[in-house]
């Protein structure tokens, strides 16, 4: 049998007036430096953090567990998922009327879950009890054209001498 021969062509570029072997020693060693870091990262698989597919999640080799969200505002829930730094990923069910969502994320965060679980709920509750700025706003309008309309203006004065 013959052994094939796989012949590669590397392309250096290196810049300078005179290039001599101690150069060109540095040019290759860096070079090797690169390919070898390259290997390394190509072999290692990327990590993923934070909210990802559920693919992801359990590519990471961790028992998932999860819990059902109704409410439509998960945005804030991400930013307090975030904050505490947990792997989830969101799945969001459709064939109910109101969508619920799904949040799925690893057994061993079961504690952290339930903290930013806590945190995410009090600040919902939290901003229910807040009246709205815009209804705020909308009633001072009203009561500031209430009181424009009291306020009659007299556009004409009787200066006329009485006897």
């Amino acid at each position: 049998m013959q052994d094939e021969v796989n012949t590669k062509v590397v392309a250096i570029a290196i810049k300078g007036g005179k290039i001599t072997a101690e150069v060109l020693d540095k040019a290759l060693r860096k070079f090797v430096e690169e390919i070898e870091k390259a290997q390394k990262t190509a072999s290692q698989p990327k990590i993923y953090r934070g909210k990802q597919s559920i693919k992801h999640l359990v590519a990471q080799n961790a028992a998932i567990s999860n819990i059902e969200v109704t409410d439509g505002n998960i945005k804030s829930f991400q930013r307090t998922a975030n904050k505490y730094g947990i792997d989830y990923a969101l799945k969001k069910d459709t064939s109910e009327v109101p969508p619920r969502y799904i949040v799925f994320f690893k057994g061993r965060d079961v504690d952290v879950m339930t903290q930013a679980f806590k945190e995410f709920s009090a600040r919902t509750v939290k901003q229910q009890d807040k009246p709205s700025l815009r209804r705020k706003l909308s009633h001072e309008q009203e009561q500031s054209k209430a009181k424009h309309r009291e306020k009659v203006k007299v556009k004409t004065k009787d200066r006329g001498v009485e006897l």
